[in-house]
């Protein structure tokens, strides 16, 4: 059932979040990750999920890590999966408050 969830859209994916960089960056280095190998995780965590590869380029990873860059909540998400996290987690101290209100 979990699987199930976790391939079905969800009505907030396209919803617009701002991402915690440095809290990212710091998962990212704890594990003593590159942004490359971060983004395999990515890749890998969501093919183990769906059985299709799907991650983010090493660019769109730069722009949340030192720009907290806007991003939808599905690509949160698979940063997420990618560092073994609730997505949650990730949000920067602005939208955490939207999401658990939810």
């Amino acid at each position: 059932m979990d699987d199930l969830r976790s391939r079905a859209p969800n009505s907030d994916d396209a919803r617009a979040v701002r991402p915690d960089g440095l809290g990212i960056r710091g998962r990212r280095h704890q594990l003593g990750w590159s942004p490359r190998d971060l983004v395999e995780a990515i890749g890998s965590a969501r093919a183990r999920e769906t059985g299709v590869w799907e991650t983010i380029t090493p660019n769109l990873l730069r722009g949340i890590e030192e720009q907290n860059e806007t991003i939808p909540y599905a690509t949160l998400r698979l940063v997420a999966a990618g560092l073994d996290c609730n997505p949650a987690e990730l949000l920067a101290a602005d939208d955490a408050g939207s999401t658990h209100e939810r």
